[in-house]
């Protein structure tokens, strides 16, 4: 049976040999990184427990994977580049078959992104992983949940809803063929992180967060950040390419409410419209835009004839009954 050391230096050890960035990796009581003079230092954690944020039995590549997507998406809704992160987990098992396939996608997407594994720790228990994150940007320009301004524009990234459509269909809520469930839970699984648009905003968007819980729930934390309210157009929301088949109320419901997109939700001034699209461009990410910020406090929903929506909202939250 694999012990502690044995785990760590056989599936993730070798991801930490000391750069120009990382002075010392995995080995020692901490590690040691260099930050570049004049940037700051953006540091997030995230925790996915089984049975609470994914199923007991999801394919750990796919695990792997989706572990640090949420928490890369953390650094690109503040416009960071990624630099390294921690993993600490515990496990039922230290099963060598699913260890490889985790340490594989978790690794993968950290070398996609040069986002180094500096360090952590495991013990045997509950399957539960937590990651926390380190990028970095220039000093003072992230983007924040309480930049919004009166008459910026509200933007999106990408698409919202399969991931919840997905889980409707896990759930029995909904029926889907095994295709379109398929397209849909690859959006659940294994999401994408905006780290090239963030990077592009920086300069350009006032506000920004990554839709986690649902966009008006998300959303509502920059409103209530910024002192602000604001109009969405619920029927321009980019929906998935599944969701786009089903009725208009699922589509207006999981545009709003479904957890699990980890796209970027920001808003930016109306004379820069122009920048926002090329920033898509240039980080091959499509953005829409979704409505605007205003004085008036709370979030008005509106449809494509300017008539309002009346909906009742409820975005995930990780306290509530499972």
């Amino acid at each position: 049976m694999l012990s502690e050391f044995d785990l760590i230096k056989r599936y993730f050890a070798h991801h930490s040999a000391p750069d120009a960035m990382l002075a010392l990796g995995v080995g020692d009581d901490c590690a040691l990184l260099n930050p570049t003079p004049g940037m700051q230092i953006a540091i997030s954690s995230d925790m996915l427990v089984s049975g609470r944020h994914f199923f007991p039995d999801a394919d750990p590549f796919l695990l792997g994977h989706k572990c640090l997507a949420v928490n890369l998406s953390d650094l690109a809704a503040m416009g960071a580049k990624p630099l390294g992160f921690t993993l600490a987990f515990s496990l039922p098992e230290a099963n060598p078959a699913w260890l490889e396939q985790f340490a594989r996608g978790l690794l993968s997407l950290a070398d996609a992104h040069q986002c180094r594994l500096i360090g952590g720790d495991t013990t045997k228990g509950p399957l539960n992983i937590c990651i926390t994150i380190f990028g970095e940007l220039p000093k003072d320009s992230a983007l924040r949940r309480d930049a919004a301004q009166i008459g910026d524009d509200i933007w999106v990234s990408g698409s919202l809803g399969d991931a919840r459509l997905a889980l409707a269909a896990y759930w029995k809520e909904v029926a889907l063929s095994e295709s379109d469930h398929q397209r849909a839970a690859q959006r659940m699984h294994q999401p994408t992180p905006r780290i090239a648009l963030g990077i592009a905003l920086r300069g350009i968007a006032h506000a920004a967060l990554d839709i986690s819980d649902g966009l008006a729930g998300d959303l509502g934390h920059i409103l209530e950040r910024s002192g602000l309210g604001a109009t969405l157009f619920v029927d321009q929301l980019p929906a998935g390419s599944v969701l786009q088949q089903q009725t208009l109320e699922l589509r207006r419901q999981f545009t709003l409410t479904g957890g699990d997109d980890y796209e970027l939700c920001f808003t930016a001034p109306a004379s820069r419209r122009a920048d926002i699209i090329a920033a898509g461009h240039t980080s091959n990410t499509p953005v829409t835009r979704i409505g605007q910020i205003e004085a008036a406090t709370g979030l008005r929903l509106m449809d494509d004839q300017q008539q309002p929506i009346r909906m009742t909202l409820h975005s995930f939250d990780h306290f509530s009954t499972p």
